[in-house]
Parts: structure tokens; sequence; C-alpha cells
């Protein structure tokens, strides 16, 4: 088999693989931690808002920071933005532990822990997201964005899976919190052996100039811009994954063991379908197929909300982690292959703020939906509103619908102008 179609292609990149191996572990900790941040807050609480309300404070910080993040993972090595951001990880999550142990009985200092993990996160996602495409040769890239959706995935399994079921035996945070810091630890010893195989180009400039190229360049590039925002709304409106504490707790009768369950059911359909794609790629009609799974993500999102069954609600998790997988390889090959290396950062800035909008603030949305009208009708609403979103897309965005070959995105230059104002004109 020609090695630039093998399905282990991006395996035999050793700076690829200590970057997996640095990524999954501190997805382990991060997954683990809000298993645990979730019931801890609903348990002192009993307020769906309150889950909406951390939500929001891990988003704050990506939405504030934005003129500085991207710019920053374009003008300084990415990798070593990764170690500082692990670094950063385990303090916020040893206060965690910290306030743990002291019996903390308020949601407000957790808030503010919470705030200095988006700020973590925030320059951790555009210099992630920007790393991947320097680990291996292009021509391997699509493979690479599989098999990194695959351990990504496969880690969101693990984590709510060890955190729920650490919680359920202890009946306390503490000891998730502890086992969580020990994965980022050894996150950061991975990180210290990531090694790009192909050279950053730097950026020069101004940070208010830089990210506003960056959003220019996203808002004239119609498919770059249909497939993030395509994300960010679909999600945003279906966010059922934030309200799970509630119906764990509520509705299902499960216990904190059966939140981990579902927080790791996504994941499992996730993971199994990013392995199938590393290995049997989509071939054409990319845009069609990620435009009737983002669909797919609304039916499942229905599904999941009138479910009363822990092992119906599972599958409805289960499909909507599949559906999920397949738009989140495609808009990212499509975000990062349209998109020159010079620009990344501050591109990868902008669609982790739409990522961080549909996620953290689609958390906040549900939770204020299902304060106000219940659990239940806030995750059908969403359902119905990720159903219409992609109706409404694939008519504003023909270009989502015209993309067929992943492997032959062409690279989009920036403007003349856009690249005279941050220094970045060719040669």
């Amino acid at each position: 088999m020609d090695e630039s179609i093998h399905p282990r292609a991006a395996l035999r990149y050793p700076g690829f693989r200590s970057f997996q191996v640095a990524r999954s572990l501190t997805v382990i900790a991060l997954e683990m931690q809000s298993v645990a941040v979730g019931w801890q807050l609903f348990e002192l609480t009993h307020r769906p808002l309150d889950l909406g309300l951390a939500g929001l404070a891990q988003f704050l910080p990506g939405l504030l920071l934005i003129a500085v993040t991207g710019p920053t993972a374009d003008r300084i090595r990415r990798e070593r933005i990764i170690r500082a951001c692990l670094l950063g990880a385990l303090v916020t999550t040893g206060l965690l532990l910290s306030y743990s142990v002291l019996g903390g009985a308020s949601p407000w200092p957790i808030y503010g822990i919470l705030l200095g993990s988006g700020v973590v996160r925030a320059f951790h996602g555009p210099a992630g997201q920007s790393l991947l495409p320097l680990l291996v040769e292009r021509r391997h890239f699509p493979n690479a964005v599989a098999w990194s959706s695959s351990f990504f995935q496969g880690s969101t399994i693990i984590g709510p899976v060890l955190g729920g079921v650490l919680y359920a035996l202890t009946d306390s945070a503490k000891v998730v919190y502890a086992t969580a810091w020990v994965a980022l630890f050894g996150a950061l010893m991975a990180a210290l052996r990531i090694r790009p195989v192909l050279e950053q180009k730097p950026s020069g400039g101004r940070a208010l100039a830089d990210v506003l190229a960056g959003f220019a360049y996203v808002a004239r590039t119609r498919a770059v811009l249909g497939a993030i925002s395509l994300d960010l709304f679909a999600v945003l409106l279906g966010g059922a994954v934030a309200l799970l504490p509630v119906y764990a707790k509520e509705i299902l009768m499960a216990g904190p063991w059966g939140l981990g369950l579902l927080r790791a059911a996504p994941g499992m359909g996730a993971v199994t379908t990013a392995l199938l794609l590393a290995h049997r790629p989509l071939t054409r009609r990319a845009g069609p197929v990620m435009l009737a799974c983002v669909a797919g993500f609304g039916m499942s999102t229905l599904a999941f909300g009138l479910s009363r069954s822990l092992p119906l609600s599972l599958l409805a998790l289960v499909l909507l982690g599949a559906f999920d997988m397949v738009s989140v390889i495609v808009r990212g090959t499509i975000v990062q292959l349209h998109t020159p290396d010079e620009m990344r950062g501050r591109v990868s800035s902008v669609n982790m703020l739409f990522i961080g909008a549909s996620n953290e603030l689609g958390q906040f949305e549900s939770g204020l939906t299902a304060q106000w009208f219940g659990a239940v009708p806030a995750v059908l609403l969403g359902g119905l509103g990720s159903l219409a979103v992609v109706s409404l897309w694939s008519i504003l965005f023909p270009e989502l619908r015209r993309i067929d070959r992943l492997t032959e995105i062409p690279v989009q230059r920036p403007r003349a102008t856009e690249a005279a104002a941050t220094g970045t004109v060719d040669a």
C-alpha cells in the first residue's frame, strides 16, 4: 500500500505520538474533573443554572483574550505554549483539590478556579490545533486528523468513566481531582518530547491587527466560515451534554457512576467512527456527508431528550458522538488545510472561540433554558434547533455542499492588505 494512504501513516512520526500522549492524558484529566465539578456543583445547589454558569466561566476567558491567544500561537513556538498551559492546568486542578480537602460549600470559589482553567484552555486550544499540521507531512494530515480524533475521543471515554467510578466509590471529589493532577503531570512529561517535523512560520505585526486578520480571513473564506459556524450554532443549541448531571440524578436515577457513563457515551460513538475513518477515509462528497451528520446529531439529541431508560439514553449519546465525529474530522481538515501556516494560530483562535461558544456558552444556554422550562424541554428545543441550523446552512453556504475530496482542499493565501497588516507577505 502506498505510504501516503497507509492507515497508520501519522503514527510513524515521533512528535505526533508524543503530542497524542500529552493530549490524551490532558483530556482524561479534564474529563474526570468535569464529572467531579458537575456533580459537586449540582449537589451543592440543585440548580441547572449553576451548571450553565460553570460553562460560562470557562468560555469568558477565550472571548476576552482572543486578541492575545491566536497571535501568541503564531509568534511563539507552539509546543512551548502547550507546556506552559499544562503547568497552568496543574495549578487549577490543584486548587480544586485543595478546596475540596478544605470542605468548601460555596460554588463561587469553584467558578473562580474555572475562570483560571478557561484562561489555560484559551491559550492551549489555538496552540494545539495549529501545532498538529507541523507534526506530519501535509499528505498525511487527513490521516493525522482521524487518528488525533480517535485518541481524543478515546480519552473522552476513559476520563468520564474513571471520574464517575472514583466519585461513586469515594463519594468525594478529592480522589478524582488528585488522579486528574497525576494525569496532567504525565501529560507535561510527554509534552517535553514533542518535536515538529515542519518549521513554524512566525508572524509579525500588532495584536489587534493580528486578531482582525484572523476574523477577516475566516469571514472571506466561505468554506471555513460555513464549517465552523455550522458547528457553533448546531452544538450551541443541541447541548444535551451540559445537562447530564440533571439527567443522571433526577431523571435516570443513575448516580455519579451513571453520569460517568453518560459523559463517556458520545466518546464511544466518536472513537469508533474516527477509527473507521482512519482506515476507510472519506473519499468523495465530504461536504454533504458533514451536513447529513450534523442533522443526525440533532436527531440523536431529540432521542436522548425523550428517553427515560439508561440503555436507550446511552445509545442515543453514542449515535450523537458518532455523527459529531464525522463533522469534526471534515471541519478540522477544511480549517487547517485551507489556511496557510503563518495564519493558523489566528484562525485557530477564531475557531476555538467558536468551539468554546458552542460548548461552554452552549452549556450556559442549556442551563438557563433548563432553569426556565425544565431539563427535558431544554434538550428537545436544542435538538430541533440543530436541525433548523443544518437546513439553513445548506442554503446559506452552498460551498459546503460542493466540497468533495478533502485531500484536494487548496490553501487560501491571505490577501495582500491582510498580509501586509500582519507582516506575513511572502517574499
